[in-house]
């Protein structure tokens, strides 16, 4: 009799660990789950084998690779998360010249004075052409106004 109690202990518990077994969650169906949390997260994809979700692609940022990740963990039956996904390197920023900017300033200063030209070099502007005497003041306090680095004056002066 205690024989056939064992057997039948045995056979119970066998049972039960099978049904247990059977009622885990299927790679596929985690992977689907896992490919919803990451839905709209463009250039990234997920991989399940046994439970843990490899995470691979690239990222825009790491905010959202951060986040990724959090929803992923959270995928029912995920039992680990490995990341191998990387992070786009931020955009060149674009380099405006300070040149640029302050020589298109200096046009618009000199607008008024059609005989005088300026060249704008490493914040210096270089003033040539003719100017009246009695423009030369407006003239330079225009430029001045532009804070460069220096202002050359080699423009010929006229009475």
């Amino acid at each position: 009799m205690m024989l056939m109690s064992r057997t039948r202990a045995f056979a119970v518990a066998a049972a039960v660990a099978l049904a247990l077994a059977a009622c885990g969650r299927k790679d596929a169906d985690i992977k689907a789950d896992a490919e919803k949390a990451l839905a709209g997260t463009q250039g990234v994809s997920v991989d399940v084998a046994n439970g843990a979700a490899v995470i691979s692609g690239q990222f825009p940022d790491s905010a959202s690779r951060t986040t990724a990740e959090t929803a992923v963990k959270g995928v029912k039956g995920v039992k680990s998360v490995v990341d191998n996904a990387t992070v786009a390197p931020p955009p060149a920023p674009v380099v405006i010249s300070p040149d640029d900017s302050l020589r298109t300033n200096v046009k618009a200063a000199l607008k008024d004075y059609p005989t005088v030209n300026a060249d704008v070099s490493n914040g210096v502007v270089t003033l040539t052409g003719e100017v009246k005497r009695s423009d030369l003041p407006k003239v330079m306090q225009a430029l001045s106004a532009l804070h460069p680095k220096k202002i050359e004056n080699k423009a010929t002066v006229k009475k």
